[in-house]
């Protein structure tokens, strides 16, 4: 049943995105990215959790905002400094996604062939 919620809200979310007028100025383009990849961590991170029976909502709360509160402020610091910071928080995040699918793909399946 926690599926059907999963895909609603993907589905809804995606839809008021699309329809949204909301364009980001190509100055915050990284921060943005950064952060939503960061996002999207937490959330596969969430679901991996929820499918493990171990999902605490406050520790997903937390790290939703901080990671990607950190990963902006990642971004920002390496502007400063003049070092590209931005492709080492693209491909931490990048990696634990796909970490974070592979488990997950994992979990469905195993609990598939039982």
């Amino acid at each position: 049943m926690i599926y059907v919620y999963i895909v609603l809200g993907l589905i809804v979310g995606i839809s008021l995105g699309s329809i949204s007028p909301l364009e980001i100025p190509p100055v915050y383009a990284k921060y943005t990215s950064v952060a939503l990849l960061a996002a999207l961590d937490s959330v596969f991170g969430g679901t991996r959790a929820a499918l493990e029976r171990v999902f605490d909502l406050s520790i997903f709360l937390t790290g939703f905002f901080s990671n990607s509160l950190l990963a902006a402020l990642l971004v920002f610091l390496g502007n400063i400094v003049g070092i590209d910071l931005y492709y080492v928080a693209l491909i931490s995040f990048g990696l634990r996604l796909f970490q974070n699918t592979a488990a997950i793909r994992r979990l469905l399946l195993s609990r598939r062939t039982k």
